[in-house]
């Protein structure tokens, strides 16, 4: 070692780079991340417009409560067509609600609180109708249908399976009426574009789109464990309360839209929009989560309605 690099090494200098072929630069240890908190997971509540109370908080996928206590009227049914369209320019959905709101139609039910809006499928022209059993489960009296173009006909319930939420309605002296199309829901698949068609909020004639978010969502395990839910409030049992697979989906279903079709590009009947998932039991309106009983289910509890 000559003098130089001894002072240097007194010094504690490092020696040159360039000096050794083998020397390396001390590798920087890697930051250590620190793992994200959890998000806390947040109650939802699965909600209709079964009950008076249900409908007040409103998150409902089910009839709209309107005049409550105060001599109100609903608003008269509109002729006019609402189309909401987030699909892209080559899904002609103009030609599907074309097809389709013929066969819908709104249901108004007189109850002891008001009266209660729902919507409805036309499955015979001479004016059966398909229904969610929550929408016509308070009716004091007959229901009146409301076709598309503002037709009115006075209705009766002609029976309904509560855990199934499916009813079938019977219009009187109704003919010529368009039946709708009812498709085969379980060629049904995740990503598949369908329109849904009712009256939220009592604005009749409304169509949506969006696409099959889920397959099979059970509804009973949804609401299972939420006492304060209006599923919870439906009935008065645990074996009364809706039970069912449902078809999810993300086209917007608002307080209304219960008993209205669900429809796949080809306007045919795949399900009946029956619910709503709410993120709080404050929220009132659609979180892109809603559900359908699919129509296959549907046909087995009509034929069963129809044939006791």
């Amino acid at each position: 070692m000559n003098e130089n690099e001894f002072r240097a090494s007194q010094a504690g200098a490092q020696p040159p780079t360039h000096s050794h072929p083998h020397y390396q630069q001390p590798v920087a240890a890697a930051p250590v991340l620190t793992p994200p908190r959890p998000k806390k997971k947040r109650v939802a509540a699965l909600v209709t417009a079964s009950t008076l109370a249900a409908a007040v908080i409103g998150g409902a996928g089910g009839a709209a409560i309107v005049g409550l206590g105060d001599g109100s009227q609903t608003s008269a049914p509109s002729s006019a067509t609402t189309v909401s369209t987030s699909t892209t320019a080559n899904t002609d959905v103009s030609a599907v609600a074309a097809k389709v709101l013929p066969s819908v139609v709104q249901v108004n039910v007189t109850t002891r609180q008001g009266e209660a809006i729902g919507s409805g499928v036309i499955l015979s022209s001479d004016g059966k109708i398909l229904s969610n059993a929550h929408v016509v489960s308070d009716a004091v009296g007959d229901v009146t249908i409301t076709l598309s173009d503002g037709t009115e006909y006075q209705a009766t319930v002609l029976g309904s399976d509560t855990t199934a939420d499916i009813a079938v309605l019977q219009a009187r002296n109704a003919s010529g009426l368009t039946a709708a199309t009812l498709g085969d829901s379980s060629q049904l698949q995740v990503g598949e574009e369908v329109v849904a068609v009712g009256s939220p909020g009592g604005l009749q004639n409304t169509v949506t789109t969006g696409i099959v978010s889920a397959l099979d969502r059970d509804l009973s395990d949804i609401s299972r464990g939420e006492p304060d839910t209006p599923f919870g409030q439906t009935a008065n049992t645990r074996n009364e309360r809706p039970s069912y697979t449902a078809i999810q989906t993300d086209a917007s279903i608002n307080q209304g839209n219960s008993g209205g079709p669900l429809v796949n590009m080809n306007g045919e009947v795949i399900g009946i929009n029956s619910a709503l998932y709410s993120p709080s039991s404050t929220s009132t309106g659609s979180v892109g989560i809603g559900f359908a009983i699919p129509i296959d289910d549907a046909k087995t509890i009509i034929d069963q309605i129809e044939n006791t």
